[in-house]
């Protein structure tokens, strides 16, 4: 009888951008699968403390990094804090992103779009000179970036999102074919417009004129994109790598 449960005992995982709204419901649902968890933080050091003290809650091991993931002796700094604490990061999310306000790309600041290849694609090159090698000596690892269904969409006003985050979806098809002999397995979760602690505190969760050109005809939540993480981040998925996975309810379907 196989017993498909997501078990992530004895397992570390780093989350980058682990205060946001998504990336704390990333980290409180990897540390439910029994994983011990790097908080990673920019700014939010009182969310960083509560996460911390809920997941150690759970019986977890876990510390809080602050780090700018553009910045590669920051990036650095973080890894030389995570290996005194863990012997290896065997998962690795990387969540954290930048925001400004999107207009038309002939409204848009020109350093709009460098701020967000910073944030998209000079994040995981950094975080995979960082943390990979030691995923190569021990033959394991799980690589999942944090895309968008508007890689697909490519609408009006997306423009530097949508150029950060499909450059980050030719490095991670990249990496995949890099390390795949050494058993890493590199993904991509591309979220919908999600639900998360934000809406249902002002009580926005609902969208009619969104959700009615959507399949499933809803929003999809913050746990159901952290549930997709933890099933690539699982030995379920050992055979899955170089997927861009959208979870957003049918709103965008990669073709064949």
């Amino acid at each position: 009888m196989i017993h498909m449960n997501i078990d992530l005992t004895g397992k570390t995982a780093l989350v980058t951008g682990a205060t946001g709204q998504l990336g704390r419901v990333m980290a409180r649902t990897l540390a439910a699968c029994g994983a011990d968890i790097v908080i990673h933080y920019h700014k939010n050091e009182t969310k960083a403390t509560e996460l911390l003290e809920e997941i150690q809650s759970l019986g977890r091991k876990a510390i809080i990094v602050k780090a700018d993931i553009t910045d590669e002796q920051s990036v650095l700094s973080m890894q030389r804090i995570t290996y005194e604490h863990f012997t290896s990061v065997d998962v690795m999310v990387a969540n954290a992103v930048s925001q400004y306000k999107w207009t038309t790309i002939l409204e848009q600041a020109p350093e709009d779009y460098l701020n967000q290849f910073q944030s998209c694609v000079m994040q995981s090159v950094l975080l995979f000179k960082a943390f990979v090698p030691r995923m190569i000596d021990n033959r394991y690892g799980r690589i999942i970036g944090i895309n968008t269904e508007c890689s697909m969409q490519n609408l009006p006003t997306q423009s530097a999102y949508v150029a950060g985050k499909r450059g980050m979806d030719g490095l991670y098809r990249v990496l995949a074919r890099e390390v795949g002999e050494h058993q890493i397995t590199v993904n991509q979760i591309a979220p919908g417009w999600t639900i998360s602690e934000q809406d249902r505190l002002s009580e926005s969760e609902i969208q009619p004129e969104h959700s009615k050109n959507v399949p499933l005809r809803r929003r999809g939540t913050d746990q159901e994109v952290s549930n997709a993480v933890a099933f690539l981040a699982s030995d379920l998925a050992s055979y899955i790598t170089g997927v861009y996975l959208p979870v957003a309810g049918g709103n965008v379907m990669p073709t064949i």
